[in-house]
């Protein structure tokens, strides 16, 4: 059976490694993932690499899909990550708490983005997300340069263990696990940030009928266990 070969964005990475495994004990073929930064990947993408399968945040493989990327009618809802905040591990913020909701409310958030030094943010939709909400809260010039966007492919964890920014956000499941970071919770219900992982056929699969197969796997309940264990929901129809 043909090794197919997929592209993603570091976010799903860890759970997609687990779940492709998982297929391929269930008879699916191997799929070997490169995981870059989601806006490097969808550039690849749309300059024609050839790929059998694109696993991005759910705009960007909309783009895709609309200029012809990837099949359209095999755009996949497949995992849903919410947005956390967390702090280097020997951080003292009073605000800190075990994981679950962090701070409360939309006031105590914008309250620790003023108190902050420097705050880290991903690249991708949820650091795009967080920018747009501090631009709507009118916070986007008081905080200025203290907002510290990661590199590409670089997580917000490694910047919090660092010591180069002392509040981060960014995907839960990008935190969890690491070490020298302290996670608050997510963000709360009034300001959260949810993403959208989907996954497509790209329009240039070399067998776009086994890459269908598992992808229709890894919408299955039998993928469920292990994005739950990852810390990922699984989106509503």
């Amino acid at each position: 059976m043909s090794t197919l070969k997929a592209i993603s964005s570091m976010a799903t990475r860890h759970v997609l490694a687990e779940l492709v495994a998982a297929a391929h004990e269930a008879g699916h073929p191997d799929v070997e993932i490169e995981s870059v930064g989601g806006v490097d990947a969808a550039d690849r993408v749309a300059a024609g690499e050839a790929f059998d399968l694109v696993f991005l945040a759910q705009g960007a493989l909309n783009k895709l899909a609309d200029a012809g990327h990837v099949e359209k009618s095999t755009v996949a809802p497949l995992l849903l990550s919410q947005v956390a905040v967390a702090v280097p591990s020997d951080s003292t913020d009073p605000a800190a708490r075990p994981s679950g909701t962090a701070y409360g409310s939309a006031d105590g958030v914008r309250d620790a983005l003023r108190a902050a030094k420097r705050i880290g943010y991903s690249t991708g939709p949820s650091g795009t997300a967080l920018v747009k909400m501090i631009d709507d809260w009118g916070l986007s010039d008081e905080l200025g340069d203290r907002l510290v966007q990661a590199r590409p492919g670089v997580p917000v964890a490694r910047s919090l263990a660092d010591g180069e920014v002392d509040l981060g956000f960014q995907q839960l499941s990008e935190l969890v696990g690491q070490q020298g970071v302290r996670i608050l919770g997510v963000l709360p219900d009034d300001c959260a940030i949810d993403t959208v992982f989907s996954g497509a056929v790209a329009a240039a699969s070399a067998d776009p009928e086994l890459a269908g197969g598992l992808l229709a796997y890894l919408q299955s309940g039998d993928a469920a266990e292990v994005k739950a264990r990852h810390v990922f929901g699984v989106p509503s129809a």
